[in-house]
């Protein structure tokens, strides 16, 4: 039977658990779907073996690429181009699809007609991912500003490839390969759905090789923004949507990069100013987004254009923003915006619902 559901999922290395990724997708889903494992960067064979009895069922098809680059993006484009179902689907190695959750997203599809199903991200520890923060019991017919999609990173769910089948991950990045990419999937008027109940993404923290998690510049981790503001239809965002996408930039990943560099010996000289340059850009790219954030926020990004603050005072005020019981992480400078659309207060409000 020809799949319905294509899924793609990179492995580069001989520790990941591929077998435990592939068997959470063909052990427990009754929607057809075939499963396409991409060996990067390393012997095929050693894949195959990992795979065990896996390798030998029909709904399993292992792939080869040697591209010499340390990113998922070469292996999932590949694994997309040689997809011929309907939807596709990703997977990290290292990670799970919940049983049934291909079915349940392939339900809400047919019950939408949605091009796009953003599936719950739920971590293997316990927690889950609080994105994106979408309007309380918003569930089809998603809005990237209104349900503030942005914050959601990764295309995890389904996808059409009726819609899609042309969209690739950016190669040649370091990292935020997937950035450019869900930018255009929120922002492209097509029909999204979220699947806020039933099974969904398992993510597991058991990889010590995640390709993405190297320590890098500053310039080498925003160099995805070259994508995002040089494509057309990103560069032709009307004020709200620039807005929206900025405010998420700022508070997840210019923020970020103080949270992944929270010892003094990871600020090598001209890195304070390479992250300036970085806010610097964002602003200017948006209508004033700085106006939405908190007043712990602007703090915290006026110190990141100022250059000269102490880094130890910065990672202050990063641990700083999680009390969402004190004012000034929820209320922005100007208290008239604090009940805005992309204000923190509203933004954590619909986290909370997720």
């Amino acid at each position: 039977m020809d799949p319905i559901v294509d899924v793609t999922i990179p492995v580069h290395t001989r520790s990941r658990p591929i077998a435990r990724a592939v068997s959470s997708i063909v052990d427990h889903t009754k929607t057809p779907t075939r499963v396409t494992v991409v060996a990067h960067n390393i012997d095929a064979s050693i894949i195959r073996s990992n795979l065990g009895p896996l390798a030998l069922d029909q709904r399993v098809r292992l792939l080869e690429l040697a591209d010499g680059i340390p990113s998922p993006a070469g292996p999932m484009n590949l694994g997309i181009s040689q997809s011929t179902a309907p939807f596709i689907s990703v997977m990290g190695s290292d990670d799970e699809f919940e049983p049934g959750a291909i079915d349940s997203w392939y339900s809400l599809q047919q019950a939408t007609d949605a091009s796009v199903v953003i599936t719950q991200v739920r971590h293997s520890r316990g927690g889950r991912e609080l994105s994106p923060p979408a309007r309380p019991g918003r569930s089809r017919h998603m809005d990237p500003v209104k349900d503030r999609l942005s914050y959601r990173s990764a295309p995890l769910g389904l996808i059409s490839r009726d819609v899609f089948g042309d969209l690739r991950f950016a190669e040649g990045l370091p990292s935020g390969e997937d950035l450019p990419y869900v930018t255009r999937l929120w922002f492209s008027g097509a029909g999204i759905a979220f699947s806020r109940r039933g099974p969904g993404y398992l993510v597991h923290s058991d990889a010590e090789d995640r390709v993405t998690s190297t320590p890098r510049s500053i310039v080498s981790d925003f160099a995805f923004l070259d994508y995002i503001f040089g494509d057309p239809l990103i560069e032709a965002f009307d004020s709200r949507q620039r807005t929206a996408l900025a405010i998420k930039l700022i508070r997840v990943h210019l923020f970020d990069a103080i949270v992944n560099r929270s010892v003094l010996e990871a600020w090598p000289p001209g890195e304070r100013e390479a992250l300036a340059t970085v806010a610097r850009r964002i602003i200017a790219w948006a209508d004033r987004p700085e106006r939405f954030l908190s007043v712990l926020d602007r703090t915290l990004l006026d110190g990141i254009l100022d250059g000269a603050e102490p880094v130890e005072q910065l990672i202050g005020l990063i641990r700083r923003r999680w009390n969402y019981r004190s004012a000034d992480v929820v209320v922005p400078r100007n208290p008239f915006l604090a009940f805005t659309r992309q204000s923190p207060l509203r933004t954590y409000i619909g986290g909370f619902f997720v």
